[in-house]
């Protein structure tokens, strides 16, 4: 059995409710929802929360919420991993265990079901513990500069100073949209960055991180000027 699990804790601070905020006409979870009903991939669309408005919510657009999270799992210092190891061990004590689990994050409103399709295809193709999304950095890392105490800038990698930026490594990092995982990597919490994943690399253009209302703004304006996703 294949299920998603998506984590939406209530009483966020920076963007009040941000999992239920109206993004671009409908509740922000929606999107992750219906992407992953769309996606025809999972048994079962499970969403992990701790609030019955979310829960409300969740219901609304289809997903399923069979039981409210517990407290120690619900505040601001939770990883998303021991949730989803929550989730996963209460579908197998309550049903039929799953096989393989997708966590899909609640704010991820540029996220496709046909990523979702790939991710699941990379998964059991590279037969390892996780598939995860990923995109480039927009500048070569290895020019990056930190400002010291003294309020001068040094070069993380000043080595790298005269090569040109074509023959630089180029660099990915967490696209923050979705974690497809063999049951048992969650329930054992093996490492996601690491040698037994593989990346689903997305466009740039299709990703931006939500935690600050600046991000949100960002994001906003990202999905109006593209083709929303289906």
């Amino acid at each position: 059995m294949k299920i998603a699990i998506i984590p939406a804790r209530g009483g966020s601070k920076r963007i009040p409710k941000k999992n239920i905020k109206m993004f671009c006409g409908k509740p922000m979870i929606a999107w992750s929802i219906e992407a992953a009903l769309i996606s025809g991939c999972f048994d079962r669309v499970i969403v992990s929360t701790d609030d019955q408005e979310i829960a409300d919510v969740a219901l609304h657009y289809g997903a399923e919420v069979p039981f409210l999270r517990p407290r120690d799992l619900s505040d601001d210092h939770t990883g998303t991993t021991p949730v989803i190891r929550h989730a996963t061990e209460w579908v197998a004590k309550n049903g039929t265990p799953a096989t393989y689990v997708c966590c899909i994050y609640a704010t991820a409103p540029f996220i496709r079901p046909t990523d979702i399709q790939d991710g699941l295809a990379a998964l059991k193709t590279a037969a390892c513990d996780y598939a995860f999304s990923v995109t480039s950095y927009a500048f070569p890392i290895q020019r990056a500069v930190k400002i010291t105490a003294e309020n001068r800038v040094e070069m993380f990698e000043p080595d790298q100073f005269q090569t040109r930026s074509q023959d630089l490594e180029e660099a990915y990092h967490d696209a923050a949209q979705f974690y497809w995982g063999t049951a048992d990597a969650w329930l054992a919490e093996r490492l996601i960055f690491g040698a037994k994943s593989v990346p689903v690399i997305l466009p740039r253009h299709r990703v931006q991180d939500i935690d600050t209302p600046e991000d949100w703004n960002t994001a906003e304006f990202m999905f109006k000027a593209m083709d929303a996703p289906k």
